[in-house]
């Protein structure tokens, strides 16, 4: 059946002259469907956040262990990395990803670029692309209050220290803020003219990379600056287009639950003209679908909720016309423990039916086009609970709990459900 459907659609693309390059060695977005290699392209992919990090010759960096945990993913089927280009601010930060790439503004720890380069050359190797992200809305990587205080905005409230409410009140601000605005644009400049080092290709011509990102789930934070929100996101999309008329570009959105629960604004900011696909962020514990001690309980209320939202969205993707991503989704491990040594019982059920939709999706050419699970932590050791310099990366950030959300390779039950799903989506 899906052989088929492939062929009807791929049918329909020369018919009506849409596939204009479609042998590009880029990914690409046409009729509303991801194309890779002149083939439909559905995906289980994951988070890699720390990926430049670890390609780095740096503080953090084990090329060693980067290569090894590519070679896993890729044995694995997974080929699409979502990747934190750079952290942002000063070192010695609780809560904060360190090192950081962009100690102040237009100022550059070149150890982490270079750790960038090194990436995306071992995944060009393996066949493998990356989903860039540029900014951050939360404080884990410097983001939005990076650029608040060196617009003049002063010192940022951090939310281990002043809770959530002070923080997202602060980070509203960013909307307005023309000055943090032009120092991220400028940013952006920086990191698209790049040529890597290691390959000699500018990074606008690098089919290693699948997409640009504007950042990890940007949000207005108010419903006063849904409008500037709008109006930023436009522009920061338009200078990415206007550098690299190569990748694909997208919001990195969570849907409408990163909208003030405005499913308009969702809509609004993902038909603008250079966003090319959608993405939704969909976390069950975070959003309290789940508890910490009625994991098990909660599942089917979490899979019923979860397709709910799924849905909402497809509808968007429908009337835009454009592929959907969920791009962020977790869950805890059994008996809401950190340990790698714990079961991962109920987040296996969770995994298996979130790429279930996907599945069934690539069955009927439907516009739900891919996941990235959050996160890959491989071959980590982690030693805290709270992340410290010097810990391995996991996939949990260090504002969180080293092991909540994590794959690890020793997680097979796990990583057998994501093969699974890999094989149905092939096949």
């Amino acid at each position: 059946m899906k052989k088929l459907c492939t062929i009807i659609l791929m049918t329909i693309l020369v018919i009506t002259g849409s596939a204009k390059g479609i042998n590009s060695p880029f990914v690409q977005v046409k009729d509303g469907h991801f194309l890779r290699n002149g083939k439909l392209y559905y995906y289980v992919g994951t988070n890699f956040w720390y990926g430049a990090i670890l390609g780095s010759e740096g503080q953090g960096g084990n090329r060693e262990r980067l290569v090894r945990e590519l070679d896993n993913l890729k044995s694995m089927g997974i080929d699409n990395l979502r990747i934190l280009v750079g952290s942002d601010g000063e070192r010695g930060v609780t809560t904060k990803v360190e090192p950081t790439l962009q100690i102040a503004p237009g100022v550059y720890n070149d150890t982490i670029f270079a750790g960038l380069d090194y990436l995306l050359m071992e995944m060009g190797k393996r066949e493998m692309v990356a989903v860039l992200y540029l900014n951050n809305a939360w404080e884990w990587s410097g983001g939005y209050g990076f650029y608040l205080e060196h617009a003049g905005a002063g010192k940022q409230p951090r939310p281990n220290e002043e809770g959530y409410p002070a923080y997202m009140n602060a980070m509203s601000k960013y909307a307005t803020n023309k000055k943090a605005h032009e120092l991220f644009y400028q940013y952006v400049r920086d990191v698209l003219t790049r040529t890597n080092r290691y390959t000699g290709k500018k990074y606008i011509e690098d089919p290693a990379i699948m997409s640009w990102q504007i950042g990890n789930e940007p949000r207005a934070f108010s419903d006063a600056a849904k409008e500037p929100f709008a109006q930023w996101l436009a522009e920061a999309s338009a200078l990415i287009r206007s550098l690299d008329p190569n990748h694909l570009i997208s919001v990195g959105s969570e849907g409408a639950w990163g909208c003030e629960n405005d499913i308009n604004l969702y809509e609004r900011i993902c038909a603008d003209q250079n966003i090319d696909y959608m993405n939704i962020h969909l976390w069950p514990y975070n959003w309290s679908w789940a508890h910490q001690r009625t994991l098990k309980k909660d599942l089917p209320k979490s899979c019923e909720n979860t397709k709910k939202y799924i849905d909402a969205h497809l509808e968007v993707a429908a009337r835009l016309n454009k592929p959907l991503v969920m791009e962020e989704f977790g869950f805890p491990r059994d008996g809401f423990s950190f340990s790698q040594e714990s079961t991962t019982t109920v987040r296996d059920s969770y995994y298996r039916y979130v790429f279930s939709l996907v599945a069934d999706n690539a069955l009927n050419g439907g516009h739900f086009a891919g996941c990235n699970f959050w996160g890959w932590a491989g071959y980590a050791n982690p030693v805290h609970d709270q992340w410290q310099v010097g810990d391995d990366y996991t996939g949990d950030p260090a504002q969180e709990q080293q092991g909540l959300n994590s794959v690890f390779a020793t997680d097979t039950s796990t990583i057998e459900v994501i093969k699974e799903q890999v094989k149905n989506i092939e096949h």
